[in-house]
């Protein structure tokens, strides 16, 4: 198995258990007797794990590389995944989900180190591809938790299977990654070590917020609101997210020949309409087949974003690509998480549709921010060295 083929099949493997909790929030929600605002505050547990994590995980991966934090970020987010679904109470979850934020963010980030260092190094790109696998991973997890709970099978032995069953396949694979240098030699190649990050960077951050935080809200509220909306049962309302996530594969497997075919920017900008214009079919569904349509569109147009940000992040030259990426990581998971307990806040007192629907002004930032895309400069070696020989 080629290196690429290795990193897209663990980009694969590691959302699955993940993805088999998102479906039971509404069990979890309905067990703890949580309105929509209790349930905001207490998902806000994870992007306070985020918060405390990425600021020390950036220079913790460029440090021991991505090889070893995705080796032993699988044994530990694997053993903490299934903490939230053993919840007493609202305090408990916000510290369970808390703790496996911390896991996930460091874990992520070394995947996403790992995947650019091998991009690099074999000259193909292959991050949207990856990110197609982590959707596929996802999705897989998402239908899994829908399965569990078309049987009956209660959360809090549900996601524990789950993860103890990916636990060793995680590992045996991630044993096979190559060892490259994304520490120092990443570190080495930074002209300069900034401690603000400069205003390209900063652009693709925020590019990168609003379609992570559409994700997130997808993620946490899809099957919530299929559920309250529509009435569906729990497994059915869990299609919702289950379609999303096969379209944001779709969008990925496509996104690196879309992006050698058209350039980053034209193909972020027509993703960024279709995340709009299936978001507002969704906000304004006569039926569940018009939300299901909805969220297949979002899927499809917030698929390829963070791919083709870590891509962007990666290339700033002011620091070390493991830091520019923590950056980007920080600030993406940081919508990814934020957008769920906003809209809980907000549904609380109004309804699901309208929650839903402050999504569209974060969508319309990113849409205007995707010149932020374009590929910087790059200088030829031959240019490089008449420049070297009139200096």
């Amino acid at each position: 198995m080629t290196n690429q083929r290795l990193i897209m099949l663990i980009f694969f493997l590691q959302p699955i258990a993940f993805g088999a909790w998102l479906p039971r929030i509404p069990d979890v929600q309905q067990k703890l007797g949580l309105g929509p605002a209790e349930l905001a505050i207490a998902l806000l547990g994870m992007p306070v794990g985020i918060l405390l994590t990425l600021p020390f995980a950036g220079p913790f991966v460029a440090w021991i590389g991505g090889r070893a934090t995705i080796l032993y970020g699988f044994v530990v987010f694997l053993a903490l995944v299934w903490l939230p679904t053993w919840a007493s109470s609202i305090e408990v979850l916000f510290v369970a989900l808390a703790i496996v934020g911390v896991a996930l963010a460091t874990l992520e980030l070394g995947l996403n180190v790992e995947a650019d260092a091998i991009e690099k190094q074999s000259g193909q790109l292959i991050m949207s591809t990856c990110h197609g696998f982590w959707s596929l991973g996802i999705m897989t997890g998402s239908l899994i938790g829908v399965g569990f709970a078309a049987l009956h099978v209660a959360p809090e032995w549900a996601v524990p299977l789950t993860a103890a069953v990916m636990l060793p396949i995680s590992v045996f694979f991630a044993r096979k990654l190559p060892l490259l240098q994304t520490g120092e030699a990443t570190a080495a190649e930074a002209p300069s070590r900034r401690r603000l990050p400069s205003f390209a960077l900063l652009g693709v951050c925020f590019f990168v917020f609003g379609i992570t935080m559409t994700e997130g809200a997808v993620a946490d509220w899809s099957a919530v609101f299929l559920r309250d909306v529509f009435g569906l049962s729990g497994a059915s309302a869990g299609f919702g997210y289950s379609i999303f996530a096969f379209m944001v594969a779709a969008g990925r497997f496509a996104g690196d020949r879309l992006k050698a075919s058209y350039g980053p920017v034209a193909v972020a900008r027509a993703c960024g309409i279709a995340s709009i214009a299936g978001l507002l079919l969704v906000v304004a569904s006569p039926a569940a087949w018009a939300a299901l349509a909805g969220f297949a569109a979002m899927g499809f147009g917030v698929s390829v974003g963070f791919p083709l940000a870590v891509t962007a992040a990666a290339d700033q030259k002011d620091r070390p690509a493991a830091a520019s990426v923590a950056i980007l990581s920080f600030i993406a998971l940081l919508g990814f998480l934020l957008g769920p307990p906003l809209i809980g806040l907000i549904a609380e007192h109004s309804d699901m549709r309208f929650g839903l629907g402050v999504l569209v002004p974060f969508l319309a930032v990113s849409l205007l921010l995707t010149g932020r895309l374009k590929p910087a400069a790059r200088v030829s070696a031959q240019d490089a060295q008449q420049a070297a020989s009139r200096a």
